[in-house]
């Protein structure tokens, strides 16, 4: 039996796909509609090498939908930094309390997508060189979202291909036929992308890092670094305290004591005394008539350290065998 959808619920998901189309899904439990997922991109005509921003909105409707309102969720922003998602959550519950009691998921999405479109820019920092992308630089955008200076990128790339073939080099030749090529990857996630090199390491690099001040230490560095130094101290000495720490000059007990079984029997190591004297080599086995200290009792002049039942023993317990036929 199919439960009852609201007539204002069906009516908008059947307007969502056919504007979206492809680009929203609609997740139902049953015959009810659960969820409605669409990746949302800034305005760019049909230039969608533009698109250098995006954001996955999850919509959850609840049973009472849409005279209640649905729970938002934005997952996987690319290119956007927290302030801005900031600023979409706060304009989405705006949105969420104007709308009430009508369908507002196509409001959402275009709300969304005007903020994407004024901000189509990455905003936070190249994570390569950490410079911020301002007017005037060369980046890029990989196809896992993820956007990076274009000299930067280049300078990865190559680095890698270099660190890889220095690493193939020195395997041996039956482990190299079984080496896997080298691919590029993307520095944070690690999807494999495909990139010219040789048009990225043309581009110039970033307008700050060439403005950049250069690097001093100022008095409030100076203080944060004295202030690390001295945690480090103290918790160097109470890890050395604990016997933590090992370093050259240490004169304490050993940290490690590897004994044998006999050591055990013969040793005792003292906690915090001086190490136990080391102890004499165990006699070689003979196998003359002399004794041996690892016989086994009731062995036949000591010869053997074999543990087992001795085969030359009669069920009397004494030493020769019974030959057959032989009287009792």
């Amino acid at each position: 039996m199919s439960a009852v959808v609201d007539e204002r619920v069906s009516d908008e998901i059947e307007a969502l796909e056919a504007i979206l189309m492809d680009d929203v899904v609609i997740k139902r439990v049953g015959d009810v509609p659960d969820i409605i997922e669409t990746v949302v991109h800034p305005s760019t005509g049909d230039d969608t090498d533009q698109q250098f921003v995006c954001v996955t909105l999850e919509v959850k409707l609840t049973p009472e939908y849409p005279d209640t309102s649905p729970d938002v969720v934005l997952r996987n922003p690319r290119g956007l930094d927290d302030a801005l998602l900031a600023t979409i959550h706060s304009q989405i519950r705006n949105k969420l309390n104007d709308c009430l009691g009508q369908p507002v998921v196509f409001e959402l999405i275009e709300l969304i997508r005007e903020n994407l479109t004024e901000r189509n820019l990455p905003s936070g920092q190249c994570v390569i060189c950490l410079f911020g992308f301002t007017a005037g630089d060369v980046f890029i955008k990989t196809q896992c979202y993820h956007h990076f200076h274009s000299h930067c990128l280049a300078t990865h790339l190559i680095s890698g291909l270099r660190n890889y073939q220095e690493e193939y080099e020195i395997l041996p030749n039956w482990q190299q036929m079984n080496v896997s090529p080298y691919q590029q990857s993307c520095p944070v996630c690690r999807t494999i992308v495909t990139c010219d090199v040789e048009s990225l390491r043309k581009a110039p690099p970033p307008q700050e890092s060439i403005t950049a001040a250069p690097f001093c230490v100022t008095d409030e560095l100076k203080v944060t670094i004295a202030d690390l130094q001295h945690k480090m101290s103290a918790l160097l000495a109470q890890q050395r305290a604990k016997g933590g720490v090992v370093s050259t000059g240490y004169t304490g007990p050993p940290p490690l004591t590897i004994t044998t079984p006999a050591d055990n029997q013969n040793n005792v190591v003292a906690t915090n005394g001086p190490p136990a004297a080391k102890p004499e080599p165990a006699a070689p086995r003979q196998n003359g008539n002399a004794s041996n200290s690892n016989s086994s009792p009731g062995s036949p002049n000591g010869k053997s350290g074999y543990r087992g039942p001795y085969r030359g023993f009669n069920r009397r317990g004494k030493p020769g065998r019974r030959g057959r036929g032989n009287a009792r």
